[in-house]
């Protein structure tokens, strides 16, 4: 049985991971969203600039990225708490795969019907909004709630620059305890407890929007 402080410093642990979680998954899906509407604009610039930010984010390791942000903003005159620039560079980070999710979707919507709602009328923001995405959202929920678990697994990442996340306590309690086993056990229930928790509700969500679809 773990001491007491072991499970408090675990517990202080995954509440960091799960307000570093929700805030990057915000931050992502904004993003992402404006991302992929910039990607199948009828502008040019617009998606350029979308392929090349998609490009960049999803051929960089995350680790590498915050390690960028973390100790590179600093020296440019960037000071913000360690909490709020590793959760900014999660979540910029998987706005690139938030990005190709939804795009995926959008294209999953016959042209026929898109072509249909500019003939009468709607503008292209219209079009968005009536026609595209709630057909997308379908084939769009089971992929975004793959990006949020890779996301939350992912903010494990953050305990080598310093936060003291879920595996950044783990690591703690192994150093003052000496008893490694016990604190990454704890540390592997949970995060198989968030992972398929998290699968349980992206299902849920997609039979929601099948059935009123």
């Amino acid at each position: 049985m773990p001491p007491t402080g072991v499970l408090g410093q675990l517990a202080h642990g995954l509440l960091t991971t799960l307000e570093m979680t929700a805030l990057a998954s915000a931050g992502a899906l904004l993003l992402g969203v404006l991302l992929a509407v910039c990607r199948i604009s009828p502008v040019p610039p617009l998606r350029w600039a979308g392929a090349v930010y998609v490009t960049v984010f999803r051929n960089v390791p995350l680790l590498v990225l915050l390690v960028l942000f973390v100790f590179g903003m600093p020296e440019v005159g960037l000071l913000y708490p360690l909490f709020t620039t590793v959760a900014l560079t999660m979540a910029l980070y998987w706005a690139a795969f938030v990005c190709e999710v939804v795009r995926s979707g959008v294209r999953t919507v016959p042209r026929g019907q898109i072509e249909a709602a500019r003939a009468l009328g709607l503008t292209f923001t219209q079009c968005l909004r009536h026609v595209v995405i709630p057909q997308a959202l379908r084939s769009m929920v089971q992929p975004l709630g793959s990006v949020f678990i890779g996301l939350a697994l992912g903010s494990s990442l953050s305990a080598a620059v310093g936060v003291p996340e879920l595996t950044g306590q783990a690591q703690l309690v192994t150093l003052k305890y000496d008893n490694p086993l016990t604190s990454f056990a704890v540390t592997t229930a949970v995060y198989v407890v968030i992972t398929l928790g998290s699968g349980l509700i992206a299902g849920r969500i997609e039979r929601k929007v099948a059935i009123t679809r």
